[in-house]
């Protein structure tokens, strides 16, 4: 399991993406930077507050990074957390590496400071914006076990490039959210096929939310990574581009509208046996579906 990007920690996810020994962290665990809330709540802390944040060199290149942990309170974010993000994009901002590559696993806002990990999640949005609006390319990056829920779900479209591994899971509300809610009829969390049907990687390639379909390896990572690099600067968005999007959208509601599982909608797209495509390679997939995708929808 040690090329398995879903297995391992942060840190070795962001040492395995960028050029061997490029990395220098910021803000280390012996910096002892936690949450203050906490202890207030007699609650363990991590001494980095579960973000590894830092910069190196991918192709050499220099980028800045940020990792989430997901075996910290599922890479939830909290004020600490939130603060280390915005401050290295901030940073960013000043220094102008060629991409800052996030690489999410979290289920959203930390329950235990919910305020303040809500006013987080604003501020990074607000900061990647605002780089993204000087020229500063965004690389989303996600296949932890804690998938990319909640208000880190809302950052994650916010970034110019989305890389995704099947074993990712990438939506707004997470599925035991949305059981809560509305009830085991809507969405059965324990339906693990199910879960990964609907947020899995492949299907959120099919609905176009995500750009590189990756198997879950740390090289095919680092390479989709490098390739998102070899685009070229950002134009940054138009009206053009967000009327598109909003016209990608409706065109997608259209044709899948009746569809209650990620199942139905590989079957709509006429791709063949349902058992068969679940198990298929993700490059093989990918390049399966780019053009049934681009048939039924008019292009994403």
């Amino acid at each position: 399991m040690a090329d398995s990007f879903f297995e391992i920690s942060a840190r070795e996810r962001l040492q395995g993406l960028v050029d061997e020994g490029s990395f220098t962290e910021w803000l280390p665990p012996q910096a002892r930077v936690s949450s203050p809330h906490m202890p207030l709540l007699d609650q363990p802390v991590a001494f980095d507050d579960g973000v590894v944040i830092g910069k190196a060199l991918l192709n050499g290149q220099p980028v800045y990074l940020a990792a989430q942990e997901g075996d910290f309170l599922g890479g939830a974010v909290g004020e600490v957390h939130g603060a280390k993000i915005t401050a290295m994009i901030r940073k960013a901002m000043i220094d102008k590496p060629v991409a800052v590559l996030l690489v999410f696993e979290s289920g959203g806002v930390r329950l235990h400071e919910a305020n303040a990990g809500l006013v987080a999640v604003s501020e990074i949005m607000r900061a990647l914006l605002q780089a993204r609006a000087a020229g500063i390319r965004f690389i989303g990056l996600v296949g932890g076990a804690a998938g990319c829920f909640g208000g880190t779900g809302l950052i994650s479209r916010c970034c110019d490039t989305l890389i995704m591994s099947e074993e990712g899971r990438l939506s707004m509300s997470g599925p035991e959210v949305i059981e809560t809610v509305h009830g085991v009829e809507e969405f059965d969390s324990r339906d693990r096929a199910l879960v990964w049907r609907v947020t899995g990687g492949k299907n959120r390639y099919i609905l176009g939310e995500v750009d590189a379909l990756v198997a879950d390896q740390v090289a095919a990572f680092r390479q989709a990574a490098i390739a998102a690099l070899q685009q070229g600067k950002p134009a940054g968005l138009t009206l053009q581009d967000i009327e598109a999007e909003h016209a990608m959208l409706t065109r997608r509601l259209a044709t899948f509208e009746q569809c209650n599982d990620g199942a139905e909608i590989w079957q709509q797209l006429g791709m063949g046996d349902i058992n068969t495509l679940a198990m298929m390679p993700a490059a093989e997939f990918a390049a399966q579906f780019a053009k049934a995708r681009d048939k039924a929808m008019g292009g994403v």
